[in-house]
């Protein structure tokens, strides 16, 4: 409850900082997310290649204990 209010102050205080009636740092904001926005996808970007390169490793390990478990039912089933 307590972040949530937090949260609702701060969106307020972002919107009356931004407002030309309030602290007008409109540009201010504008400037920053368009240095921000580049600096933030590299990061998102670098950090989906990281998961897709363990999305991977993961299927091959995968794929080998399926392959495992194949050869030893089979094995199982042909000492019977």
């Amino acid at each position: 409850m307590v972040a949530m209010i937090v949260g609702f102050v701060l969106i307020a205080f972002t919107v009356f900082a931004a407002l030309p009636a309030g602290l007008g740092w409109g540009n201010q904001i504008i400037v920053f997310l368009q240095g921000g926005v580049p600096v933030l996808t590299a990061f998102i970007g670098l950090i989906a290649i990281f998961i897709g390169i363990a999305d991977i490793k993961d299927k091959k390990e995968a794929k080998k204990e399926e392959d495992l478990a194949k050869a030893r039912e089979a094995a199982s089933s042909a000492d019977k």
